[in-house]
């Protein structure tokens, strides 16, 4: 089984619409959206959810009013401000630190598990799917990416798929690195602006630390042809084969508004473009 997963050093640079667009292309795959943080790719993929699964990581505090004696004591310990004035857990601020417990002289507060968010297994009009939501100010999201991520491995290895193409998270924390475990390879996109090679090269020195091989994208591509030429002279250095490049189109946004990928919305331009892409990928991917 293939595990490919798309990333890119920033946010913004196209990786999900490279990735939708994949989906119409790449035969016997599995999705998974790994981008918890800000996960869209559902936009276009319009899954029909089969099965939800609450997420819990962490845990809450709860004060008991019945035992609690109103002291406050647990408020003044807290440097985080999460608890009130009148003595309520103020969730989006509470670090889950446990030391309102400790403190309490009553013993009236109880820690419980976190809900931080919800995952999903899905089907799409391209095959299986899963994907999750992350609550607002929720963190540990490498762990929803590894649940996320393992469903989609645990589907194709039931089902018979033969790839799992996965949406990564950008830059080069956490997730991205929880979203790399196990990948067969890594596509990184990257656009000729200063700020994305500059993350660009940082993510290269990620999948060169893990040993994964990789490939690069280079999306935007007539928008800056120096910034191009360095990104070119960088993946030749690092000896990372460009899988393609894709211009500066208006076409991604109007399939985006049609709910539709650019490979279903423009088969005969940027759908050509996009299935020699997955040409090279697959050639990339019988070499090692």
């Amino acid at each position: 089984m293939n595990e490919i997963v798309v990333i890119s050093g920033k946010g913004g640079t196209g990786k999900t619409t490279i990735t939708a667009s994949l989906a119409g292309i790449v035969p016997s795959q599995v999705l998974a959206d790994c981008d918890v943080d800000a996960a869209d790719m559902h936009l276009v993929t319009q899954p029909e959810i089969e099965r939800t699964h609450e997420f819990y990581s962490g845990e809450l505090p709860e004060i008991d009013p019945d035992t609690c004696s109103q002291c406050g004591t647990c408020r003044d310990y807290c440097r985080f401000g999460a608890i009130s004035e009148d003595l309520q857990i103020k969730k989006e601020q509470c670090e889950g630190c446990a030391l309102c417990y400790h403190v309490c002289p009553e013993g009236a507060i109880q820690m419980h598990p976190r809900l931080c968010g919800y995952w999903y297994e899905s089907r799409t009009r391209f095959g299986p799917m899963a994907h999750a939501t992350l609550g607002t100010g929720e963190e540990n999201s490498g762990k929803l990416v590894t649940t996320v991520r393992q469903a989609a491995h645990n589907t194709a290895e039931k089902e018979g798929y033969q790839n799992v193409l996965v949406d990564g998270s950008p830059g080069i924390g956490c997730p991205v690195i929880a979203s790399l475990t196990n990948a067969s390879l890594a596509v990184i996109v990257g656009e000729p602006t200063v700020s994305a090679i500059g993350d660009l090269k940082r993510v290269c020195e990620l999948t060169e630390f893990f040993d994964i091989p990789t490939l690069s994208i280079i999306n935007k591509s007539d928008i800056n042809e120096d910034l191009v030429s360095e990104i070119e002279q960088f993946c030749r250095q690092k000896d990372i084969p460009i899988a393609g490049k894709l211009p500066y189109d208006p076409v991604f946004t109007q399939a985006q508004l049609q709910g539709k990928t650019v490979f279903e919305y423009d088969p005969e331009g940027q759908g050509k473009v996009l299935e020699q892409i997955w040409s090279n990928i697959e050639k990339k991917l019988l070499k090692n």
